[in-house]
């Protein structure tokens, strides 16, 4: 009925780390996006969200991450009529450097800072809404 799709708002020294999506993606490709990817299909299972993200972020831009605290969720219909529903979790690096691991997903990795990404006209509504959210939700941890 739905795909189910999770991502990573990670945050490091002030900033966000976003990925440029492969411009083979069948979804958004070329665009700048979280970290993240689809839930795969596996019977009877437990925290298969939080495992989801750990396994999308180190296939994706090989690092590990913890801390991991829900942020929200919404639901979009992909390009080709796919219905997918999309969680957001707010994450620290733990062990690693980013970098573009997967080249048939990620063209490349970056850092910006929360202004930069508020204030940058070409990145997708939901982008920016999901970094207003995950920086409240910081802010309510210090």
């Amino acid at each position: 009925m739905f795909i189910v799709n999770v991502e990573g708002a990670i945050y490091r020294d002030g900033k966000w780390l976003l990925i440029r999506r492969s411009k083979k993606e069948e979804h958004a490709g070329g665009s700048l996006s979280l970290v993240g990817g689809k839930c795969e299909i596996e019977g009877v299972s437990a925290d298969i969200l939080e495992r989801t993200l750990h396994r999308e972020i180190a296939e994706e831009v090989g690092i590990e991450v913890t801390g991991l605290k829900y942020v929200n969720s919404s639901s979009f219909v992909t390009d080709s009529g796919l219905h997918v529903i999309d969680i957001v979790f707010l994450c620290h690096p733990k062990l690693g450097d980013p970098y573009a691991k997967s080249t048939d997903e990620v063209d490349a990795v970056l850092w910006m800072t929360t202004p930069d990404i508020l204030n940058d006209t070409d990145l997708p509504d939901y982008l920016i809404e999901n970094i207003k959210q995950a920086n409240m939700l910081l802010k309510e941890d210090t």
